[in-house]
């Protein structure tokens, strides 16, 4: 009995330090608010939505060291309704991140479902973060980029003397066609300071791999002190999109436990129709009750010169009010 008492505790112990060896932490954002929509041809609209501010969620992360400066890292986030309950995404139980892989000195490569680089490049320019009614993803035409794509892998060069690149390939997984639905993407950029550059590029072929989707962006930001600054620059071209030059100027204004943020959007179309000119400004507030917890209000306004096929509709208006946790 006391042999099996001590080979119990023997094997506990020795389960701990392994244990010990891998970090797991757990994270998630609680956001909802009102949403006042006014101006539409379907009529005006009051509704409770989540993810507002930013995409409520529940998250694991983590990160074993393996020697000689290799990890194994991993994360699943799963996006939540909290009006409702249910998952974000169409459902996915990690809709929004699951991937893993492994991080050393010569960068990080994951396999799974992940944010594009040309999604990441334009939350640079972005201050809303394309969230609120005044998102900058109803205008800047990434449709065909996307924000997340399933089956692809990610490589993400080390920083080096403030440069560096990202590289994604999504398998289109069409059987006898290689090309088909695949997506190629990449990003480089330099970042030291105040001041960030990137530039980012995205291709994604069809299911016949006959036709593509071309898109570039350039942006830029630079923190003043008592202000932030920001631009991008898109040039979209191809398959299901609207051949189109896009400008988002962005600024953000921090001050004490207040937040002001501003963004101004024009698309110009250039396709022979030329029926999706339009532009957008918004402004949002931001009020820090803790470390964890905000208060938020929001106003987007969308005009368009002949027609739209953003999810405001022509000439509608927008106004977001919630609060915001995280743990």
């Amino acid at each position: 009995m006391k042999k099996t008492i001590l080979a119990t505790a023997l094997l506990g112990t020795m389960c701990i330090g392994a244990h010990a060896e891998t970090n797991v932490s757990v994270y998630g954002i609680v956001d909802t608010g009102l949403v006042f929509a006014r101006g539409g041809a379907a009529g005006s609209e009051t509704k409770l939505e989540s993810g507002v501010s930013t995409g409520s969620r529940l998250g694991f992360r983590g990160t074993e060291d393996l020697g000689g400066g290799l990890s194994a890292i991993f994360t699943l986030e799963a996006g939540l309704l909290v009006d409702t309950g249910g998952l974000d995404q169409g459902g996915l139980m990690f809709g929004r991140q699951a991937f893993v892989g492994l991080k050393g000195g010569a960068g990080t490569v994951t396999l799974g479902r992940q944010y594009t680089p040309i999604y990441n490049t334009l939350l640079i320019a972005d201050p809303f973060g394309n969230n609120y009614g005044g998102a900058s993803g109803q205008l800047m035409s990434d449709e065909k980029a996307g924000t997340r794509t399933n089956n692809t892998v990610m490589y993400a060069s080390p920083v080096i003397g403030g440069f560096d690149a990202q590289v994604a390939y999504r398998f289109g997984e069409v059987a006898g066609n290689t090309s088909a639905s695949r997506q190629t993407g990449f990003a480089a950029g330099y970042a030291n300071g105040p001041l960030t550059l990137r530039l980012a590029y995205n291709r994604t072929d069809n299911a016949t791999a006959t036709d593509e989707a071309k898109n570039t962006l350039l942006v830029g930001r630079y923190d003043f002190g008592v202000a932030t600054g920001s631009i991008g620059y898109g040039i979209n071209k191809g398959m299901g999109t609207v051949d189109s030059h896009d400008l988002l100027l962005g600024v953000k204004v921090p001050f004490g436990a207040h937040t002001v943020m501003g963004t101004y959007i024009r698309k110009d179309d250039r396709s022979a129709a030329n029926r999706f000119d339009a532009h957008q400004s918004a402004l949002a507030y931001n009020y820090a009750l803790s470390k964890r917890t905000a208060f938020y209000a929001a106003y987007a306004k969308l005009s368009n010169t002949r027609f739209t096929r953003t999810k405001f509709g022509s000439g509608d208006s927008e106004v977001d009010i919630g609060i915001r946790h995280t743990f």
